[in-house]
Parts: C-alpha cells; sequence; structure tokens
C-alpha cells in the first residue's frame, strides 16, 4: 500500500502542455503581427531597391492620391502641419519626420513637404518607400 501512494505522487511538473501552449500563442501572434503594425491609411509606395530601416520617428506625414494630407494618421491642413512640426522642434530638437506620399502623388507636393519641414528645423527626415522590389516607371510619351 506504501508503494502504491508513492505512485500517485507527482514529483515532477510537466513542461510540455506548457511549452505547447506557447507555440500556438507565439503562432498566433506571429500571424496577427502585420495586422497590428499596419498602417491604417492605404497609399501604394514607390518601390527602390536600395532601402534603408529608419529610426523610431516623432513625426509622419502621409499624403494620399486623392491630395490628402495626414499628421501621425490624423487629417491635417498646411498651418496644422506647420504648428506641429514647430511644437515638436521646440520639445526635441532631434526630431524626425517621415513622408509617406502615394506614386502618384505630384513631386512638388512632396517636394513642398520636405521643403517646410527642413525649414522648420528639422534635420533628420526620410520618404518612405517599399523595399519589396524594384520596378522601373513606365515612361510615357
Amino acid at each position: 500500500m506504501a508503494s502504491g501512494r508513492r505512485r500517485g505522487l507527482i514529483t515532477d511538473i510537466n513542461v510540455t502542455p506548457l511549452v505547447d501552449i506557447m507555440l500556438v500563442l507565439l503562432i498566433i501572434f506571429m500571424l496577427t503581427a502585420h495586422l497590428i503594425a499596419r498602417q491604417v491609411i492605404e497609399v501604394q509606395l514607390p518601390k527602390a531597391a536600395q532601402a534603408t530601416s529608419v529610426s523610431p520617428t516623432t513625426l509622419a506625414v502621409t499624403l494620399t492620391h486623392e491630395g490628402r494630407m495626414f499628421l501621425n494618421g490624423t487629417p491635417a491642413s498646411p498651418e496644422v502641419l506647420r504648428a506641429a512640426i514647430q511644437a515638436s522642434v521646440a520639445k526635441d530638437a532631434k526630431t524626425q519626420v517621415i513622408v509617406a506620399g502615394d506614386k502618384n502623388v505630384s513631386h512638388g507636393r512632396v517636394v513642398w513637404v520636405l521643403d517646410l519641414v527642413k525649414s522648420l528645423g528639422v534635420t533628420s527626415f526620410a520618404i518612405q518607400i517599399d523595399p519589396t522590389g524594384l520596378i522601373a516607371p513606365v515612361l510615357e510619351e
């Protein structure tokens, strides 16, 4: 009877079910991470072969193909953009800006945003691209 009691006692912790649960959770997080990190505003970014990663930014300016402008995901006018950049530079002199312009946006519009950003004291800015591959633009004659 004493040996029957010893068999009934669990002296080790079985970690196999814990590992199974953790692997399932890891797979779920890996599959849904791109949905969480995806931008809310859909733009078609131009492609480039030489892409570099950019450190996290303070301000994100998005230009859509309809001509609308967004600052950190919210609609913004040029005055709102100017005020936000000035306020951000006043708080942090190392403010960074990323400009994401749809590939159908006028080149002049993107240059205007870059010029505004630079004139307000931002020294670190970049144009966001889609690094998945380079497709040569079609030249119309």
